[in-house]
């Protein structure tokens, strides 16, 4: 199949899967809900938006000069939200925006290789704290799981802090791998071998784990605002665990900007907590409503000039 159908059909399965879920949530009562919704925490929960895809737009800034790239904060913040106007309009979710945010990178005069790896590593700092933090949430909110899944609260707990462990460490095992790798993409993998035998490696993992905590941070409340707007109120843990499922979904490259996957994450995910199906689904849309409106702001830089 060709590639222009491909995108076709991921974007018509993302539409068919919205299209299941509003009508199993009822699409009266989530129109309903929306109708419903808070001005101020829908303002709220964008300007938490907002925030987010700011502070990512730095960390890839950081992780590009890190890797050495002369990358600028405008061309960064300008580049990065015209990428998330392509995720917006375009099937297959996050994975336009970043061979876009790569493309620039090296047009700018910047080493291939390097811009590449910038792009791949900032997306892998997000997805590694995400799940951390989801990790954290699932031992946070074990009895409430626990009584979903039949587990026992404490065995839940543990199991999820172990998972929270072994996610924490992950990064510091990739300096010890990337010495021993001798397979294929050995010239490919030379830019992350050399900055991982740098001496401020550590110090960078911890600039990005901070980075990445802050925006994931700032995501979760961005769709806790959001459901607030809609009279959905659960606790720091419940979002904290949540966010995973409900991000991850949204980032699988079978949809336009995230819709279906992102709303069917929601209702079966929120549902642990008591969480009405349409409220759910309707929390799930503003999110996306967030992403529309700065992914617009994005398309629109995409005739403005580049800032000297």
């Amino acid at each position: 199949m060709k590639r222009p159908y491909k995108a076709l059909l991921r974007g018509l399965l993302g539409l068919a899967l919205l299209a299941v879920v509003l009508a199993l949530a009822e699409p009266g009562r989530v129109v309903t809900a929306l109708r419903e919704a808070k001005p101020g925490w829908l303002l709220a929960g964008l300007a938490a938006a907002v925030a987010s895809n700011v502070a990512s737009a730095l960390r890839w800034r950081a992780l590009a000069r890190w890797l050495g790239s002369d990358l600028g904060v405008r061309d960064a913040q300008r580049w990065y939200f015209q990428a998330m106007g392509l995720n917006a309009l375009l099937p297959g979710a996050v994975v336009g925006g970043d061979v876009y945010r790569a493309v620039m990178l090296k047009r700018a005069g910047q080493d291939t290789l390097a811009s590449t790896w910038s792009v791949i590593l900032d997306r892998v700092s997000g997805l590694w704290m995400l799940c951390l933090i989801g990790s954290l949430g699932a031992a946070l909110s074990a009895e409430t799981l626990g009584k979903a899944f039949s587990i026992r609260p404490s065995v839940l707990a543990a199991l999820a802090l172990a998972v929270a462990a072994l996610w924490l460490a992950l990064p510091w095992l990739l300096p010890p791998v990337l010495r021993r790798w001798t397979g294929l993409g050995k010239r490919w993998v030379g830019p992350l071998r050399a900055a991982a035998e740098r001496p401020d490696f550590s110090a960078q993992i911890g600039a990005q784990a901070l980075a990445s905590a802050a925006v994931q941070i700032l995501s979760a409340a961005a769709l806790a605002a959001g459901a607030l707007a809609l009279g959905v109120h659960l606790s720091p843990a419940a979002w904290a665990f949540a966010m995973a499922p409900i991000f991850l979904m949204a980032a699988l490259p079978v949809s336009v900007g995230g819709w279906g996957t992102r709303e069917a994450a929601a209702a079966a995910t929120l549902a642990l907590f008591g969480v009405d199906p349409a409220a759910a689904v309707g929390a799930a849309m503003v999110y996306g409503i967030y992403g529309l409106l700065q992914g617009a702001l994005g398309a629109m830089a995409f005739g403005m000039p580049s800032p000297k």
